[in-house]
Formats: structure tokens, sequence, C-alpha cells
């Protein structure tokens, strides 16, 4: 199996943490990992989808899935 790295951590770490405002996450996004916004979203998207990313922080993981599927869920409805 394989394992998460310490960037996928960080990743999810990071997500646990409470935030109250974007632009503050936006810069823990771009000063402790080194990323865009767009390429931490896009890598997290795909992080979440991970088995053990789930067996990691099944807590962080089920609600990342959650408030995905429900933006594109509300995305979808607007289309139609």
């Amino acid at each position: 199996m394989t394992t998460l790295s310490d960037r996928d951590r960080a990743m999810l770490d990071l997500e646990r943490r409470p935030w109250r405002h974007g632009a503050v996450k936006a810069d823990a996004i771009r000063g402790e990992l080194d990323m865009s916004e767009t390429r931490y979203n896009q890598a997290l998207n795909a992080l979440i989808e991970r088995p053990e990313a789930w067996e990691h922080d099944a807590v962080t993981v089920g609600r990342l899935r959650r408030l995905r599927d429900a933006r594109s869920e509300r995305r979808s409805s607007r289309r139609g």
C-alpha cells in the first residue's frame, strides 16, 4: 500500500484547522506548502479520494468530500 507523503499529511493537517478568513488560509497554503491555491485545490481533491488519506484522517476527509459534493450539487442545480 502507498503511504502519504509529508506534503499530503501537511495538506490534511492544514484542512483540519479552523479558518475564519480565506485570505489567511491562502497565505498558509503559499507559505507552508509553496503551492498556488489552484494547484492546492486540485491536489487536495485527488488526495481525498485516496484510501490512505481516509485512514490517516477519516473525519477531515469525510468533511472535505461532503463539502465538495455539496458544491458540485449546487453548481448542477443552477445549470438545470
